[in-house]
């Protein structure tokens, strides 16, 4: 096991929770597009997350590995979708994103167990 992802996103959750007490303002302005993100559109929840986890991949940011890891299983990806989508940003991100796609698929497995 790389990480224990559940206790990074809990352990993240209580710093997030400090830095919005500190700066309550921006950090609810970026509440409510987190809210915006995670509802369905012209993309369900789903396709979102697994958009964010390439994204997260891609940009190489454990935390959001982490979060978007566990929030995809939570909206019902499969493995074998997590799977698909990391085979794309490992072809746009290369080799650093091959070593964070690693991370991504043990974070959702954690997730889903």
């Amino acid at each position: 096991m790389i990480e224990d992802w559940p206790e990074m996103a809990a352990t993240l959750d209580a710093s997030i929770l400090k830095l919005r007490e500190a700066n309550p303002q921006i950090m609810n302005a970026f509440g409510m597009m987190g809210r915006w993100a995670h509802t369905s559109g012209a993309l369900d929840r789903k396709t979102k997350e697994l958009i964010a986890l390439a994204i997260g991949v891609v940009t190489r940011c454990q935390p959001c590995i982490a979060y978007h890891g566990r929030d995809a299983a939570r909206a019902g990806a499969t493995r074998e979708e997590v799977s698909d989508m990391l085979g794309v940003a490992i072809f746009m991100g290369g080799g650093p994103a091959t070593m964070y796609a690693a991370q991504a698929l043990e974070a959702f497995d954690q997730a889903d167990a």
